[in-house]
């Protein structure tokens, strides 16, 4: 990995050779990172598309690659319900994978899809929106891919949690399991489910699981 600033301000700009090194990527927060405010951190993330980059609370980078032709397919399929359903139903507003959230601990983190209230939405100032808003979603969805490793996912389905996600999906089409996560509650894990339900937090909605395995 090589690194330099961006021209005229304090940024970093992120050159990852993929073929060199395993990704997901972590680079330690340093006096650098831990200082970085977070309009910076965005233009960070802005500048070095079509990398996903997170920041964990203790304010470490977690560099992502774009993801796979077969992880791609799930993930649109996930996302086309998800928005069927946000807009029959009115009370909410939906997001891609490309959307990042500021999590009360600290954390920016970019979940594969997601879900938020609208009043919560209407309550962000326009600023707010075009940028990451400093909020959790209340509903998030993590799909698992070939390099994610399941210890890690299923910390940060914790954090979401943690923070305020009032339901949160692990959906690991390796090992045809659906884990549900919620506040309180142990996860409950369905074993190659045909579909999933989100009720109450998201009543009416339910995941057709039966193209993703």
């Amino acid at each position: 990995m090589r690194s330099r600033p961006s021209s005229g301000d304090s940024l970093l700009f992120v050159d990852v050779e993929t073929s060199r090194m395993t990704l997901p990527l972590v680079l330690g927060g340093g006096p650098f990172f831990a200082t970085m405010g977070r309009d910076d951190f965005f233009d960070l993330c802005q500048t070095n598309r079509p990398l996903r980059i997170e920041r964990t609370a203790d304010g470490d980078l977690v560099i992502l690659t774009p993801i796979g032709g077969e992880t791609g397919r799930r993930s649109i399929r996930i996302a086309s319900q998800l928005l069927a359903w946000c807009d029959s139903a009115g009370t909410g507003v939906a997001f891609d994978s490309s959307t990042g959230y500021w999590l009360p601990n600290g954390a920016a983190r970019s979940p594969d899809a997601s879900w938020l209230l609208r009043e919560r939405w209407d309550a962000l100032t326009p600023a707010e929106r075009k940028k990451f808003p400093p909020l959790a979603p209340d509903f998030v969805v993590e799909l698992r891919s070939e390099a994610d490793r399941p210890a890690s996912l299923r910390e940060k389905m914790q954090e979401y949690v943690d923070n305020g996600v009032r339901l949160a999906w692990l959906i690991d089409p390796i090992a045809k399991r659906v884990d549900i996560h919620r506040p309180g509650q142990a996860p409950l894990m369905l074993d190659a489910p045909t579909s999933v339900g989100g009720a109450p937090e998201l009543p009416g909605f339910t995941l057709d699981l039966t193209n993703i395995w």
